[in-house]
């Protein structure tokens, strides 16, 4: 493992390393949940169903090096990326460093607990079902302040 380091919470995401732009993710699983999106408006709407590699009691993927061979459309996000996915939520550490906003003072980097997002309410950690036991990804649309901006 490499070094962090310091301030580059606060550099522009295209000058971090790999290892500080995998350190920004705070962990909290948002991006492991199925969203649908409304074919006429392009509108994002969360639902209560995650992705079958997620752990549901840990909001971590069970293989994340391997993830893409399971799930071929998991998407890598890349700095070039954030900011232009609109499913991202608006609390996701990806898509605030690409808008030019600070981490949340819950994120880990700042509060040195792994375990603020969760508190935070931000983490899906027992929050949702297993993909394999949900049916109609339709059904289980829910609203979700952090995805309304």
């Amino acid at each position: 493992m490499g070094t962090l380091r310091p301030g580059f919470i606060d550099m522009p995401i295209e000058a971090l390393t790999r290892e500080e732009w995998e350190a920004l993710c705070d962990g909290c699983g948002q991006c492991c949940r199925h969203k649908v999106e409304d074919e006429d408006t392009g509108r994002v709407w969360p639902t209560n169903v995650g992705c079958r590699l997620l752990d549901l009691k840990t909001a971590q993927c069970k293989d994340y090096r391997n993830r893409r061979k399971y799930v071929p459309d998991c998407v890598q996000l890349t700095p070039a990326l954030a900011g232009s996915l609109n499913w991202l939520p608006a609390t996701c550490a990806y898509r605030r460093r690409a808008d030019g906003k600070p981490l949340p003072e819950w994120h880990y980097l700042l509060s040195g607990d792994r375990e603020a997002v969760h508190r935070a309410g931000v983490g899906v950690r027992g929050k949702l079902l297993h993909e394999d036991l949900a049916g109609p990804i339709e059904n289980h649309i829910v609203w979700d302040e952090a995805y309304d901006d």
